[in-house]
């Protein structure tokens, strides 16, 4: 990723400035987050916007690839049978706080040149200015050049489909014909080309080894988080997070420390709400048919951690162990 002219520059004196991939980047850091978090949080949508900011920030800094939101409340079967479904556009941060939290990651992931065309006027965006930037590779400046870029189909033609890319004039993808306001991954062959190629959205990440934001996921139960997981093979490291659980960083050691396991191909780490995923197990009415509840929860992982052993404060707040787990398994990308 290179920087052209003046207009907008970037400071590169910092390292951190320019993302340079190591090489292609076969693997998967997924997190999964109650969403309860937003239901917990103050009443105001201010300040719940807020929040969804800050995780945002976080799977950013972090690389991850994937947030999972469950619903890990208690519901009734009866009701939710009966319930007609919802209507997504009508859905906001007081009537569904975890579809609220899904809206605004997938809001912040995209590209602020693709957010008009993508995301009309909602109720849930009344507060969009205090979200913060993310930054992050795919996130280009105009001036800056990679051989990948996100852009939003405009407009089809006899020869193909034309895509807005945040460049100078449209790039044509030809042969294609995608619909309208459609997020497409670009591959452009030149800066001053006219064309491009339409590619897999996990390209820019598995080829070109560059972070490419994060994909979000809704899941009605804590268990549908593992049964629903769209990577081939699931995950095949998962730890979940616990106040009863081994200290990390032996955890984390170990995994290290063996050849098989440390060689995962998709991780993920589940946080629980408030009264922890003990209590999102025993709403989940496929893990008791399973027999899991709160007393054995921990089966459903391979590693069951405690983040903080010793905490000050009788609770840690989610959006705190988010922070907190990424940094305490950072060690496993590293030495991946």
């Amino acid at each position: 990723m290179t920087t052209n002219g003046n207009h907008d520059a970037i400071d590169t004196s910092r390292p951190s400035a320019t993302y340079t991939p190591s090489g292609p980047r076969p693997y998967t850091l997924s997190v999964a987050l109650p969403g309860s978090l937003i239901h917990n949080a103050k009443s105001k949508v201010l300040l719940r916007t807020a929040l969804a900011g800050d995780i945002a920030r976080a799977l950013a800094v972090f690389c991850v690839d994937e947030v999972v939101i469950f619903d890990d409340a208690d519901s009734d079967p009866e009701e939710s049978r009966n319930s007609p479904r919802p209507d997504n556009t009508k859905l906001t941060a007081i009537s569904h706080p975890g579809h609220f939290l899904q809206y605004i990651l997938s809001y912040m992931e995209t590209p602020p040149f693709m957010r008009k065309r993508l995301f009309p006027m909602h109720e849930n965006l009344q507060h969009a200015g205090v979200l913060p930037s993310l930054d992050i590779p795919s996130h280009l400046r105009a001036t800056e050049w990679c051989e990948y870029r996100e852009g939003t189909t405009t407009r089809s033609s006899k020869e193909g489909t034309y895509v807005d890319c945040g460049l100078n004039g449209q790039r044509l993808v030809r042969g294609v014909e995608i619909p309208p306001n459609t997020r497409v991954t670009l591959r452009l062959e030149s800066e001053n080309g006219n064309e491009a190629e339409a590619v897999d959205p996990t390209m820019p990440r598995v080829e070109g080894g560059y972070y490419w934001g994060y994909d979000v996921r809704e899941a009605a139960s804590l268990s549908a988080v593992f049964t629903e997981c769209g990577f081939e093979g699931g995950y095949d490291l998962s730890i979940g997070t616990s106040e009863r659980g081994d200290e990390v960083g032996g955890v984390v050691a170990g995994i290290v420390a063996d050849d098989q396991r440390k060689h995962w191909t998709h991780m993920v780490v589940v946080i629980g709400g408030v009264k922890g995923l003990e209590e999102a197990a025993k709403n989940d009415d496929e893990l008791v048919r399973m027999g899991i509840s709160k007393g054995n929860v921990k089966e459903l992982f391979d590693h069951w951690v405690n983040l903080l052993p010793g905490q000050g404060s009788r609770t840690i707040r989610t959006e705190e162990a988010l922070w907190m787990s990424l940094m305490a398994t950072r060690r496993l990308v590293d030495e991946r």
